[in-house]
């Protein structure tokens, strides 16, 4: 029987790590607790102008500030802590190799290195950042490591999109 290369093993265990996470279920819940779809604008996903990021890269969830901000999808929570424009954000890489981005958070509830589980308080809402003077909102985005190509148009910044993905498709699932 023929062994395999130190090279090959490690590719193999490689590769079978980003088959797990792409097959891993998503299983998606509103990361505002009490939140529905009168909650945000279904139009503000992509919307130009918008500031200083010239293209709104996700969706503005408003509720009172305090209100508790849950991990939409389990995953690794890899970032804690504050990001010019976001404020007070929180960063977890979960299911299909997607990272989960929330921003304005008041406060934190989680720490860098830990795994979140889906539901899991991980802050709550505020207005950090540019939200300042603004009504208090979660400011949520989700991001694909694996580039979607197909997705690229003409639209302002429109090749972003092979990496951002619009999280009022899958709030619409909740």
């Amino acid at each position: 029987m023929k062994r395999l290369s130190k090279r090959r093993i490690i590719l193999l265990v490689l590769l079978a790590v980003l088959l797990t996470g792409l097959l891993l279920p998503q299983n998606f819940i509103n990361p505002v607790q009490g939140a529905n779809n009168d909650s945000y604008d279904k139009q503000t996903f992509w919307y130009y102008p918008w500031g200083a990021s010239v293209v709104h890269k996700g969706v503005d969830i408003f509720a009172n500030e305090g209100t508790p901000v849950r991990a939409a999808t389990a995953g690794l929570v890899i970032y804690t802590g504050e990001l010019g424009l976001g404020g007070n954000v929180v960063v977890i890489l979960g299911p299909k190799w997607r990272i989960y981005y929330y921003a304005h958070l008041r406060e934190f509830k989680t720490q860098p290195l830990r795994w979140a589980s889906k539901g899991e308080q991980i802050g709550t809402v505020g207005t950090t950042g540019n939200a300042k003077g603004k009504p208090p909102h979660l400011h949520y985005s989700i991001y694909t490591l694996i580039p979607y190509p197909w997705r690229i148009d003409s639209d302002r910044q429109g090749w972003k999109k092979m990496f951002v993905l619009n999280p009022i498709d899958y709030l619409r699932e909740v």
